[in-house]
């Protein structure tokens, strides 16, 4: 990156009271007009792998001044909201699976949900006609966000208060940072949708074009995060903020309300647990999909010679192919949130199930997927996205996919308070059979209620080794996001893979609908072959999917910290 001496420097000032035995910690300092991305670490201590080197320096700086590993995850994430707009967020949602120190997992729910004007035929014209424009672009987009509800009930296992956790991200903002090419780039392509999509032009709006070593401020962004500060989540759900958002959505025709804002709450959920060859693997329960899919597709592959077969084998890839075209079956017809709909989870997940969805598998050919359809059940039963990954010394293991779902939102910043809103309200099955963004299609189970939270393919994971955290991983990428954190784990506990060559390598994803196979730049020519012939079909070749953060706890108890060389995602450690 190119670097430039600015007219001041920025010190982050992170002092700790909690102790007595902190009170003269030592100050903590980075500089946002300075800095490198590193792409690997290994610490004794603690490391935190995320989508921004300064995000991922805000955690580790947390760390240092004796925060555990959910304290980083916090001061992670509100960085990220900062240097990372397009994806980290105040006006989005997310998930947070965690194992403590102690043993206990827990798996937070802060997905948006839909507001309380939402019904089902609302994207619907008079001739049943889907508007895709209006579930993707602009206000009426936009669920009612849950980040911050999230990061306030996260906080209860943190040790430090909120407002040394949030003053990393309040300095970020009000001093600014420098942005990366690729940052640059992302501004500049979002220029006219800024334009058409705010009546208040945003801070990211820039009449010549944006440049590596340009220098973001971000005022507004900056006022609403002291406000989180002083006031807790009623200084975003209430107050001035919450009045902005209110006026934002008048100002497009959108139907987030006051009393929608002041309704939501973060839900504490049962984690999604399941063995594999001995590891725990702890994923997210609905309304995400990617604990269930995780589980369904290791368990396709459990009792077949996959390691065998070798990584990028024609066997293996085809194999995991099939496995995710089956899990994907499930996902449209019989997945939402289990609040508003019965996910028939226990059954989906059945050993035998699982062996009934693979009766028709041969190795020799492609199974349509006409032919695969969604499972019978055997009886009744009673993406633009981020992710984070943290560690700490105590045995704190965090994994937080959190999105706004497509990159930037619903490209609509909120006037005065300086942030993009989602549009999630996408992620929804706006009518049976209309794929979503990501081609996702879906039905009665992930249909719009008014208050309902919309399906997810975020899979924030774990994996334990003697029940003790062995490796944390997730990634962003809309749908294909279960396939990558499933081919990320096979890679390393099936073949054995480095952690760097596990996340690094290029990677494939199927999810039944459409009836193709994604791959990326530098998958193997020969094996695209040997599968074309076997009747697969390959879409476009893509330049990355997926951005993957994982850390692997190593022999020695030392952890092994590699970010996603895909994009800017930086490892930090000590």
């Amino acid at each position: 990156m190119r670097k430039r001496i600015p007219a001041f420097v920025v010190v982050l000032l992170l002092l700790t009271a909690c102790k007595p035995t902190q009170k003269n910690a030592a100050v903590t300092t980075f500089d946002p007009y300075h800095y490198s991305i590193t792409k690997k670490v290994e610490a004794a201590n603690g490391a935190v792998v995320s989508a921004h080197p300064l995000a991922s320096k805000a955690g580790v700086a947390v760390l240092k001044i004796g925060g555990n590993a959910v304290d980083a995850a916090i001061a992670t994430q509100l960085a990220l909201a900062v240097v990372y707009p397009n994806a980290g967020n105040l006006g989005g949602g997310g998930f947070m699976v965690a194992r403590l120190s102690k043993g206990e997992t827990i798996a937070l729910d802060y997905r948006e949900m839909a507001p309380g004007a939402a019904h089902r035929d609302m994207y619907l014209d008079a001739n049943g006609t889907a508007n895709t424009q209006q579930s993707q672009l602009g206000h009426l987009s936009s669920g009612v966000p849950g980040t911050v509800a999230g990061l306030f009930a996260a906080h209860r296992y943190a040790k430090l208060p909120f407002e040394k956790l949030i003053q990393p991200a309040i300095e970020l903002a009000e001093r600014g940072f420098i942005i990366t090419a690729s940052e640059a780039r992302s501004l500049n392509s979002l220029q006219p949708d800024l334009k058409k999509y705010n009546s208040v032009m945003p801070v990211f709006v820039k009449e010549t074009p944006w440049k590596e070593g340009d220098t973001l401020v971000q005022a507004d962004l900056a006022k609403t995060l002291r406000r989180i500060r002083e006031k807790g989540a009623a200084g975003f759900y209430g107050g001035e903020t919450a009045r902005l958002i209110v006026e934002e959505m008048k100002r497009g025709s959108g139907i987030i309300s006051l009393d929608d804002l002041q309704q939501y709450r973060a839900k504490s959920r049962t984690p999604h647990v399941f063995d594999y060859k001995g590891y725990k693997i702890v994923g997210m329960p609905m309304p995400s999909s990617g604990g269930l899919l995780l589980n369904q597709m290791m368990k396709m592959i459990e009792h077949r010679d996959i390691a065998g077969m070798g990584f990028h084998s024609v066997g293996a890839v085809q194999l995991m192919t099939e496995v995710e075209r089956r899990a994907y079956a499930d996902r449209a017809e019989y997945m939402g949130d289990a609040d508003y709909y019965k996910v028939p989870v226990t059954m989906l997940s059945n050993e035998d199930y699982l062996k009934n969805r693979m009766k028709n598998y041969d190795p020799e050919r492609a199974t349509p997927s006409t032919v695969i359809k969604p499972g019978e059940l055997l009886r009744a039963e009673s993406e633009e996205t981020t992710h984070l990954s943290v560690i700490d010394k105590d045995g704190n293991a965090v994994s937080v996919t959190t999105t706004l779902n497509n990159s930037y939102g619903s490209r609509t910043v909120v006037g005065g308070a300086g942030f993009f809103l989602n549009d999630e309200m996408d992620d929804f099955s706006i009518k049976p059979g209309v794929p979503n963004m990501y081609g996702a299609v879906g039905g009665e189970a992930n249909a719009i209620k008014a208050g309902k939270r919309m399906l997810s393919s975020m899979t924030p994971t774990l994996v334990l080794k003697d029940n003790r955290p062995y490796i944390v991983v997730g990634t962003p990428g809309g749908t294909t996001i279960p396939t990558q954190v499933f081919q990320t784990l096979v890679n390393i506990l099936e073949f054995n893979m480095s952690t760097e060559d596990a996340v690094f390598k290029p990677k494939f994803h199927h999810q039944w609908l459409p009836d193709e196979v994604m791959t990326e730049k530098g998958f193997p020519p020969a094996v695209k072959e040997a599968m074309t012939k076997m009747g697969y079909n390959f879409g476009k070749e893509r330049s990355g999917i997926g951005r993957t953060e994982c850390i692997k706890v190593l022999p020695d108890g030392r952890f092994e910290a590699v970010a996603d060389n895909r994009g800017d995602d930086a490892a930090e450690g000590y």
